[in-house]
């Protein structure tokens, strides 16, 4: 029926399609020339996958279509395959395959982790060549790559042809898992499809809080594909991933740890008792198959009992240290509970890396207000509680109003002394009227006794006024100078 050349890629997958409509119900194989094709695989039941060997066959009698999976292709995988169907005792009818493995692409393998509801996008990476259509799916329980038919996931072809972006809206569980970028191209009797790109694809849960010496319930929800598979829960870190303990079917207890898988709710739950700040850190849920598949993280966050206590006053500059892992975000945040920091992380003010100190990050807030009083929450998968209380400095507003008094006193007690002059009476007879081209002015200093404060100045008529200026002399003890 022909020969067909195909690409497959090192670390990749390659799927066949041979087409034989006209035979849906005959028996297929696969099998490799430089063996003679002595060795013949078929799949042993119709309309479902069965691995023989290193490939997984799945004889689709409704289309009259054998598909043939390749996984994990190596150099051993590269030469000429006949996938045929057998016609006859003696007759037989196949496609001739030519199949070269070339290298790995240069990012052929994405790591992506996303927050339970947002949105991400995939960047996919796909040989020139295969241009006719592209592909994403993902692998199911058994490591078979089904199309996806939903419209949360959207392909968005980019500049060049070999790279294109993917689209999901709105994670749920469901969308965690193993998927593959790829591109699919048919020729003549055969479609093959060439996945070069894989993506794991890891859902982030909430934080867990947890008080010292208290419990914490991990909740890991999972797909209701994997409700008859074992589960289990490790706690990770860049070295190593242990499991910790594995699901059964009735409620498990082991040291510390109580586990119980609920089935109806596809959801498995881990309750840890007796708290202490070793059992903080990342966890992650894990389904047992033939590879184990990592499909969601969490954090166990573990509040110190020990609290921080600061009273500042309004104007001060305050600095705090923390406690730090370089695995975990640092933290640090306003809020009446600790749950409500996870959106926020580094919410406030300026922060800075202690140098001088491992494991801690400083941060300082300058110029405190009242307002800034509250609880804040100090660490990254340890945390401390600090509740900070900044009140006014009373005593400077105080200082401010005296002399505000003493100010408006000084000036309102010369022009009291001068008016209360003037409508004082000149002793012994009326005020002389001296015409006005005649005025004479004298300057006088008023200089009060050693007990006052301050110095008065007043301008009196040379003459008639000494009577006056007698009286108010000796009324306001004054000393006169006369200029």
């Amino acid at each position: 029926m022909g020969v067909v050349k195909v690409s497959g890629y090192s670390a990749g997958q390659i799927i066949f399609k041979c087409h034989h409509p006209q035979y849906k119900n005959n028996p297929k194989y696969l099998c490799k020339e430089s063996d003679g094709c002595s060795e013949r695989k078929s799949p042993s039941v119709q309309d479902q996958w069965m691995k023989n060997g290193d490939v997984s066959l799945y004889d689709d009698t409704t289309a009259g279509v054998l598909m043939v999976y390749f996984r994990d292709l190596n150099a051993g995988d590269a030469g000429t395959y006949r996938c045929g169907v057998k016609l006859s005792q003696y007759t037989e009818s196949f496609t001739e395959i030519q199949m070269d493995i070339k290298q790995a692409l240069t990012h052929w393998w994405v790591n992506k982790s996303v927050y339970v509801g947002d949105e991400v996008n995939i960047s996919c990476q796909i040989p020139e060549e295969h241009h006719v259509s592209k592909l994403f799916c993902k692998e199911d329980e058994n490591h078979i790559c089904q199309n996806i038919n939903t419209s949360k996931v959207k392909l968005n072809d980019l500049s060049p042809k070999s790279v294109f972006t993917v689209t999901i809206s709105n994670v749920t569980v469901r969308d965690a898992g193993v998927y593959w970028c790829g591109a699919e191209t048919t020729e003549r009797d055969l479609t093959f499809i060439s996945l070069t790109t894989k993506v794991q694809l890891n859902l982030i849960m909430p934080p867990v809080f947890g008080d010292e010496g208290g419990s914490a319930l991990i909740i890991c929800p999972y797909d209701p594909i994997y409700k008859s598979k074992s589960k289990y829960l490790c706690k990770s870190s860049t070295t190593d991933r242990n499991p910790l303990i594995e699901t059964v079917r009735d409620e498990m207890k082991m040291n510390r740890l109580t586990v119980n898988d609920d089935m109806t709710a596809s959801v498995f739950t881990v309750n840890i008792t007796g708290l202490t700040a070793e059992d903080a850190g990342k966890y992650c849920c894990t389904v047992r198959l033939e590879t184990d598949v990592i499909y969601l993280y969490t954090h166990l966050i573990i509040i110190m009992n020990e609290e921080m206590i600061l009273n500042k006053r309004e104007g001060d500059d305050m600095s705090i240290q923390c406690k730090h892992h370089a695995e975990y975000q640092k933290l640090f945040c306003k809020a009446h509970e600790p749950s409500m920091c996870i959106n926020d992380g580094l919410s406030l003010q300026s922060m800075r890396d202690d140098e001088t100190s491992a494991g801690v990050f400083t941060v300082n807030i300058s110029h405190l207000r009242e307002e800034d009083s509250g609880i804040y929450w100090c660490g990254s998968h340890i945390i401390t509680k600090v509740k900070l209380n900044v009140t006014r400095d009373f005593s400077m507003i105080i200082i401010v109003c005296v002399c505000v008094i003493l100010l408006l006193t000084g000036g309102i007690t010369p022009i009291v002394y001068k008016l209360r002059c003037n409508k004082t009476p000149v002793l012994g007879s009326a005020q002389p009227t001296i015409p006005s081209d005649d005025l004479l002015y004298a300057a006088v200093s008023f200089h009060k006794y050693e007990d006052s404060v301050s110095e008065v100045t007043d301008t009196f008529r040379k003459g008639g006024d000494f009577n006056r200026l007698h009286y108010c002399q000796s009324t306001r003890k004054t000393k006169l100078t006369f200029v």
